[in-house]
């Protein structure tokens, strides 16, 4: 999701917030089972790994930990250094004081537009679609009506203009009722839902293909696409098309409906401290976000991204990072599902979810890096153990 910095706070939802006496029981009776299970396992990976590196990012990781941010997670792979590190520092749920592990896995919100934006790529390579198909050969004429009505051209807007937010189309998550809606923990969003919060509570932000405008309602829309060519439900479209459990990427996956709250996900804090656990996962389900990690697998997968494990062709990632050209320069250099940027003086591609996620892949130093802070940073830009990690690996 792509929220701003100015939502309002989640105390005045706190009611609402708390899930049934059942959920939470179920909750505390699974968690120290997981806990110790955990411990012994992840901490004999979490050794093998470290014991590769004599780079201390163990301090910088606990150096991140404030009132504020109660624990982050981190996972360094350099194969020409022979670095492959997972960390992690503070609590995985601070009321109680329970250790954060370096396996546990955590929404990642929009992070899951790579994920999305590769699948697309993958039908296409299959030839399932275009790039350049509108949308409305794809998407339910409901859904097309609600665009209409709500002054969209579903026969003008294709798949291309989606996959790089060049569509035209605000962003549902930014409306005042969607910032109150979605905190009431058992609210159960549907797709159709977030569309006609689009129409109805927002107008075109610009005209097609003219500007880059992030876009959460544009990459539901490529879920449903992703779900009408499959015929599967987009969470498994995605490890089948993008071949995850082949590639040993079992911790990544759409959260089911119902919310995971028996299992290793840890809890993730809005930036007043609020705890997020038992928002249903609905409110952000459907394209723009949705999957679950560790921070080790979402590493990994970009690191199979750009070793061209991934698609079938090397052409796709070529086509997949190709730039977009607009009359005016754009706030953000946005490619399909993933952006350009510059770090420390060296090109890399990334990108970032709302809960405090952020994954980036230098290909100068051949360095995938993956962050994840439980109570997101406020300051704009990187993830901020993330420079501090390229510094030391450029030093090295």
């Amino acid at each position: 999701m792509n929220f701003c910095a100015k939502n309002p706070p989640l105390r005045q939802a706190a009611k609402t917030l708390a899930a049934s006496k059942e959920m939470k029981s179920i909750y505390m009776k699974q968690k120290l089972k997981y806990t110790l299970f955990l411990t012994i396992i992840v901490s004999s990976i979490a050794f093998k790994l470290s014991a590769q590196s004599n780079l201390n990012f163990q301090a910088d990781l606990d150096s991140q930990i404030n009132e504020n941010i109660p624990g982050v997670l981190v996972t360094v792979i350099c194969k020409e250094k022979q670095i492959d590190w997972s960390g992690a520092s503070g609590y995985a749920d601070k009321e109680n004081k329970i250790k954060l592990l370096p396996n546990q896995t955590f929404r990642m919100a929009s992070v899951t537009k790579t994920f999305v934006a590769s699948t697309i790529l993958r039908l296409w390579e299959d030839k399932k679609l275009n790039l350049e198909d509108p949308i409305i050969k794809y998407i339910s004429k409901e859904h097309s009506e609600i665009l209409i009505k709500g002054g969209y051209a579903p026969e003008k807007i294709t798949i291309l203009h989606l996959l790089t937010h060049s569509s035209g189309m605000a962003e549902h998550t930014q409306t005042e009722k969607f910032k109150i809606e979605y905190l009431k923990t058992n609210h159960i969003w549907t797709r159709t839902e977030q569309l006609l919060e689009l129409t109805t509570q927002t107008k075109p932000v610009g005209e097609i293909g003219e500007q880059f405008s992030y876009s959460d309602s544009g990459y539901i829309l490529l879920g449903e696409i992703i779900e009408k060519i499959t015929q599967k439900p987009l969470g498994e479209a995605i490890e089948e098309l993008l071949n995850l459990k082949k590639l040993g990427l079992k911790s990544i996956h759409i959260e089911d409906k119902k919310g995971e709250f028996n299992t290793d996900r840890i809890h993730q804090y809005y930036m007043d401290g609020e705890d997020t656990y038992f928002i249903n996962p609905t409110f952000d389900l459907y394209g723009g976000g949705g999957l679950l990690s560790s921070a080790r697998d979402l590493a990994l997968f970009y690191k199979y991204l750009f070793e061209n494990k991934v698609f079938r062709k090397k052409s796709t990632l070529k086509r997949m990072l190709t730039p977009i050209n607009y009359s005016k320069k754009q706030a953000l250099d946005y490619r399909m599902g993933i952006w350009e940027t510059e770090i420390e003086g060296l090109k890399a591609y990334t990108h970032s979810g709302f809960w405090g996620t952020q994954v980036i892949y230098i290909p100068n130093i051949k360095t995938i890096i993956t962050a994840n802070y439980s109570q997101r940073w406020t300051k704009k830009g990187f993830a901020p153990i993330i420079p501090i990690i390229v510094k030391q690996l450029i030093k090295k």
